[in-house]
């Protein structure tokens, strides 16, 4: 077979040898859609992570039997398409589920404990001037006795869960789907839940349910001091809102997805004044060392499947 690897440099240091067992491959660190077809042309599978596969690259490429979504979702391809055109797609379901989770109590944990403030101040020199010990101006919480309120309590919403509430935090949940139900958890709605919880954490998909499902409306509800943590889609959340609102209301936000990826240059929240408040990582919560492999492995498994 020739398989080709459209956008590898999303795969970092992860070693790919094992597509080499198949037969011909041919990676690519990045691919436009202008050059999607001419790479593609003679594949027989495609593996790719967000290059987007059209009906007409498919209609293209006569030998095309797979195509390999080296991720979870796959709306970068034209499902279809794909199956009137008889052409298998596989994605990879559950390899970040544990990265992802440990990305978002790093988040909390640096606005909780306020650490690129005390940071600075050890390495500025402020800190080795101090008349005392110790550096109590920026007051933080404990976790324990807490609300914590959980959007999408999928699996990766669950595994929050389950270790916030190890840390004493009481939980709470708003089902984006109306699906999910649980004794383990008090349900909420929306509105409720925004306005009582210390701490809210958003692991859900996007879709018509979810897209802006928190405005400068529903952001404004927020309790003083409150933490709203958006690991699961840009778009869930309003993003102008959010640089609205963070120089008006006392409220941290962590943001691990944005709308637009990667982020453009004249992006309001680059703007924003109480920048201590706002913590962004460039979506980086999938990919821990071991999700990778973990991903790799099974995008392995998937093309062995159809063999």
């Amino acid at each position: 077979m020739k398989i080709i690897l459209l956008d590898t440099l999303t795969f970092g240091e992860t070693n790919l040898s094992a597509f080499d067992n198949f037969g011909e491959v041919e990676t690519f660190q990045t691919t436009s859609q202008e050059q999607t077809l001419s790479r593609i042309k003679d594949a027989d599978v495609i593996v790719s992570n967000k290059v987007i596969i059209t009906k007409e690259h498919m209609k293209s490429v006569s030998k095309l039997k797979l195509i390999c979504v080296a991720a979870t979702g796959m709306n970068n391809i034209d499902l279809d398409a794909a199956k009137e055109l008889g052409i298998e797609v596989k994605n990879v379901a559950g390899y970040s589920t544990d990265s992802v989770i440990q990305h978002t109590f790093s988040m909390l944990l640096y606005l909780i404990g306020h650490s690129r403030y005390y940071d600075e101040v050890v390495k500025s020199g402020i800190y080795s001037r101090s008349p005392i010990f110790t550096d109590v101006s920026k007051p933080f919480f404990e976790i324990k006795g807490k609300k914590w309120g959980i959007i999408g309590l999928g699996t990766i919403g669950r595994g929050v869960a389950n270790i916030a509430q190890a840390f004493g935090a009481d939980i709470f949940y708003y089902s984006t789907s109306g699906v999910n139900r649980t004794d383990d958890f008090q349900r909420q709605n929306l509105d409720e839940l925004l306005k009582t919880c210390d701490i809210i954490t958003i692991h859900a998909p996007l879709n018509d349910k979810t897209n802006n499902l928190l405005d400068y409306e529903q952001l404004s509800t927020c309790k003083d001091g409150a933490i709203v943590l958006n690991l699961g889609r840009g778009g869930i959340i309003n993003e102008d809102a959010i640089a609205r609102i963070i120089d008006e209301k006392n409220i941290f936000f962590g943001l691990d997805v944005l709308t637009k990826e990667p982020m453009v240059q004249d992006h309001p929240l680059l703007s924003v004044k109480n920048k201590e408040n706002l913590y962004i990582t460039p979506h980086i919560a999938w990919t821990s060392v071991e999700a990778r492999d973990k991903l790799i492995a099974s995008t392995i498994e998937n093309i062995l499947s159809l063999k």
